[in-house]
């Protein structure tokens, strides 16, 4: 006993892994010795339990969920899970707002519900998680960096550009899960209707694989080793596509794709394993 109590405390970093991915549904798990974590649960109770189990995690083990914002594809399961097994949920007073408004996510003890600012940083047990707003369509969407022990991962999707405000509040990350989420072509000449085109291609929509590579080639640093392609279009994107404009796109800005760092696709309904970074 003793000895597994040493090895938790001298435990560097933390581990985490994206659950699911994509336009149908979106969770990310962390975990450090004293705290596990979910951030968003797009998908019912049953799929996202299944997801953990994929992991050997379970969700009476979790303490917390962090939404980003208020869209089905990241809340759909929070307000079950949290009843279930007694969580506390984050999110900022403005999505708190509207998710109660609209029932977003059905009835909770006003002890789980917490505000997590946009532009702050809390600490929860041993990490210390940093939130910064972005451009979508949202209520006041904010995606997150999480830091410990000199390491950090940040996590950026639904987004429709990326501001210089933001692109240097989370450079040099040791990992990033960034937005993929179309191929503008493929958008254009498909069957949705002109009016979503034109949300998704706006500055409040999402960000195209090209869009993804700019803002690595502006924000990754000597620190950065693994690149995840997050939120595809299952519609208006193909995985092999996005995960090459990406390469290609560093190869071309003459950055060491595969010698320095790598780049890792996800999916919308298998979890990736679980990594210490």
């Amino acid at each position: 006993m003793s000895g597994m109590t040493k090895k938790k405390m001298t435990e560097k970093g933390f581990k985490y892994s994206i659950l699911a991915s994509g336009s149908t549904g979106n969770s990310f798990y962390l975990e450090t010795s004293q705290k596990r974590l979910l951030i968003d649960a797009g998908l019912t109770g049953k799929k996202i339990t299944s997801l953990l189990a994929e992991i050997d995690k379970k969700p009476e083990d979790l303490d917390a969920i962090l939404v980003t914002h208020e869209h089905a594809d990241h809340i759909k399961g929070v307000g079950v899970l949290a009843r279930k097994y007694n969580l506390d949920v984050y999110a900022n007073e403005k999505t708190w707002k509207i998710m109660d408004e609209r029932n977003m996510i059905g009835k909770l003890d006003a002890a789980q519900k917490h505000v997590f600012e946009r532009g702050r940083t809390m600490t929860f047990g041993d990490i210390d998680i940093e939130s910064f707003g972005v451009s979508h369509d949202a209520a006041d969407p904010q995606f997150y960096r999480f830091m410990k022990d000199d390491k950090s991962f940040v996590m950026l999707t639904d987004t429709g550009y990326v501001s210089d405000r933001v692109a240097g509040l989370i450079e040099n990350a040791d990992g990033y899960l960034i937005e993929s989420n179309h191929d503008i072509e493929i958008l254009r000449s498909g069957a949705y209707p002109w009016r979503l085109k034109q949300r998704i291609l706006s500055d409040k929509g999402h960000l195209s694989n090209d869009d993804g590579a700019q803002t690595m080639i502006r924000t990754i640093g000597n620190r950065t080793k693994k690149i995840y392609l997050g939120h595809l279009s299952k519609e208006n994107n193909i995985k092999e596509l996005a995960h090459m404009t990406m390469e290609n796109n560093l190869i071309q800005a003459d950055f060491g794709v595969n010698n320095d760092f790598k780049v890792f696709d996800t999916s919308p309904d298998t979890a990736t394993p679980l990594t210490r970074i």
